[in-house]
């Protein structure tokens, strides 16, 4: 239980469906005195107290787990890490692999839970073979299926979000005022929760020393200097400090970091345009593809907000690049270029509704030539038909709650 009304109203959910709810609120911070200062932040103190008193009025017990140490270690430290390599990393996501449905679920387990419960918008399908699957949300405004795409089949089989068949958020917020949840009008938590103030480029240099470099064109030529490399991700467009416009009079966007060799190399907007992704470090979430091997059509999409894109995915072997025996990669090629992708993002793959898997972005293809930025060209990639809606037949229906076994559940989001 984050503290949050989406929390709160899962768990109540879970209760009147009959299982045996343990609350748990998370302590991630370092800090036991942090507070939270409007919709910046989360699991703070004041978070803490509102899940408790939400608890109180559901009658159930609640316990506050400390994951601070092995939260710095996965999340915080790999944020610092991933950005002085030059990705771009999402610690959401992160927490969700290495927290929430992992150091959780492995402790919940341990303790004779059969299940984490979180208020994460996205729902749980059984096929007609009994695989469960991840599928997003009935409402997709609030689809947070993209955050689960890390999940595994197991952590799947031992999960359950109640609110995916809500239509709104709305609704959960009147739910929870009939309830007499007091977060019920709780402002969402957003930005990076170890950062409240957004200010991600100041909390990064203060904790990685910054490193004079340079600053290039796509040709190789030296532009200006930059004060650290890890200050500066894809797509970016001010403070580049370059004193010199360019040729054609255009703005200069960031195009690469390159961290071994402390280099930003920038250039014109239609070079952010991308035609092909792909990522060594992929899962499925659940079943995996029969023959993942053979191209397949999906939808591909590379941050929580933004609209899934039509593509051809498959799993390609890397031998002849890397040079290591039997080492693989999931590319995906979008049939029309993606914008603004950079190596560290999590790209998720979907077949209809179904998150069917994701992977850490380790390199991008421009779909722009480096001689030619005149216009943006469609990435040349096989055609084929991408299912929208089909889903497997569920035998649980969208977002519900199964009814209850004995065993406790506890909740968390």
């Amino acid at each position: 239980m984050s503290g949050g009304v989406d929390s709160a109203v899962a768990a109540a959910r879970a209760v009147e469906a009959g299982h045996e709810v343990v609350g748990v609120h998370l302590a991630l911070s370092r800090m036991p005195g942090t507070l939270r200062t409007g919709s910046r932040g989360c699991c703070t103190v004041e978070d803490s107290m509102d899940a408790q008193r939400a608890a109180n009025i559901m009658g159930i017990p609640y316990y506050v787990w400390d994951f601070s140490e092995r939260f710095k270690l996965d999340v915080v430290d790999d944020f610092i890490a991933e950005y002085a390599a030059g990705r771009t990393p999402n610690p959401c996501m992160r927490c969700n692999e290495k927290i929430k449905f992992a150091a959780l679920l492995e402790k919940a387990m341990a303790l004779g839970f059969d299940a984490v419960c979180t208020g994460h918008y996205a729902s749980i399908l059984t096929d007609a073979d009994g695989n469960k699957q991840l599928h997003r949300a009935a409402a997709w405004a609030k689809d947070q299926s993209y955050v689960l795409g890390v999940l595994s089949a197991d952590q799947i089989n031992h999960s359950m979000f109640p609110l995916g068949a809500t239509p709104t958020k709305a609704e959960v917020r009147a739910e929870a005022a009939e309830r007499g949840f007091s977060v019920a009008n709780k402002p969402d938590s957003y930005d990076i929760c170890f950062i409240p103030d957004g200010d991600t480029k100041g909390w990064l240099g203060e904790r990685v020393a910054p490193v004079t470099g340079n600053i290039l064109d796509r040709e190789g030529n030296t532009l200006g200097q930059h004060d650290g490399a890890v200050a500066f991700t894809v797509g970016q467009r001010k403070g580049l400090s370059i004193g010199t416009p360019a040729a054609d009079g255009k703005p200069r966007f960031v195009l690469e970091v390159r961290p071994i060799t402390n280099t930003v190399v920038v250039g014109p907007k239609e070079a952010l345009a991308i035609k092909e992704i792909a990522g060594n470090k992929y899962t499925w979430a659940g079943l995996a593809p029969e023959h993942p091997d053979v191209a397949f059509p999906c939808h591909v999409q590379i941050r929580a907000h933004a609209d899934p894109v039509p593509a051809v995915a498959q799993v390609v072997s890397t031998t002849a690049v890397t040079g290591v025996r039997g080492s693989v990669e999931l590319r995906i090629i979008p049939n029309e270029p993606l914008a603004g992708v950079a190596p560290g993002q999590t790209a998720v793959v979907y077949v209809g509704t179904r998150v069917l898997g994701q992977c850490t972005i380790d390199r991008t293809v421009s779909a722009v030539p480096v001689a030619v930025t005149a216009t943006v060209p469609t990435a040349s990639v096989p055609t084929a038909s991408v299912p929208t809606g089909t889903v497997p037949t569920a035998s649980v229906p969208t977002g519900t709650v199964p009814t209850a076994s004995a065993s406790p559940v506890p909740v968390n989001a």
